[in-house]
Order: structure tokens, then sequence, then C-alpha cells
């Protein structure tokens, strides 16, 4: 079961991401363009995930646990370390550079160019070299 939730999520993110337009590189860098053809599409999706994360968060924070785990899995770490604060900004570069974040990346693959190419193999090879390095130490 905990498969099937996890594929349906995925799907309805997937849709999300096609119906709002944020498969489309042009509008991430649109997004980014301040100066120039700025397109504020970004902001309109960013802020409707927030707003719902912020309520649904708290509604289903509620319940004892999830409708279909035993547990809420919440992370406990609130620290920031190297290894977050370098991933954060191999993230931000690279989607400034492509236009493209993993979900919509992944949500692409369909209509594969060679810049989206790239960039997944870049971020399969980032996945492997981040889990090659040896952990971080905590104090």
């Amino acid at each position: 079961m905990r498969f099937l939730m996890a594929y349906i999520a995925g799907l309805l993110f997937g849709l999300g991401l096609a119906v709002s337009g944020m498969t489309d590189p042009a509008r991430v860098l649109g997004f980014l363009d301040l100066f120039g053809a700025w397109d504020p599409t970004l902001i309109f999706v960013l802020g409707g995930a927030v707003v719902t994360n912020f309520f649904g968060y708290r509604l289903a924070m509620r319940r004892p646990n999830p409708l279909f785990a035993g547990a809420f899995q919440v992370p406990t770490r609130r620290d920031l370390d190297g290894r977050l604060i370098g991933g954060a900004a191999l993230f931000g570069i690279g989607w400034g550079l492509s236009g493209y974040c993993p979900g919509p990346a992944f949500a692409s693959v369909v209509g594969l160019t060679t810049p989206l190419a790239a960039m997944l193999i870049a971020m399969i090879v980032g996945w492997f070299l981040a889990r090659a390095l040896p952990p971080a130490r905590l104090t």
C-alpha cells in the first residue's frame, strides 16, 4: 500500500507540474530574468504550494498517525552542515542554468532534449558523488 500511495502522490505532483506549465524550463528562466521578459508564473505556483502545505501539514499532524502508515516520518535534525549548504547551492545553480529542478525534469523526460539529458545526467552523477562522500561527523 505504501508504494501505491507514493505512486499516486508522484502522479499528482507530476500532473500539477504539467498543468501549471512548470515542466517548461522557459517559465523558470523567465522568472529568473528580472530585468528582461520577467514571467511571474512561478511565484504563483510556489505560493500555492506554500499555502497548501501550511494548512495541509497542520491538518495532517492533528492525526495520531497517517492513513497508510504506523507513524509520521518527520525530520529531527536542525543543524546546517557543509553538505546541506553545498547541495542547496549546486541545486540552485543547476536550476538557474537549466531551468529544470528534479521534479519537472523527470516529468519532462518524455520530450527528452539534449539540455534535459545533460541536466539529468549531471543530477544522477551528483547523487552518486554525494553518496560516495563520507557522512558529516556530528560532534
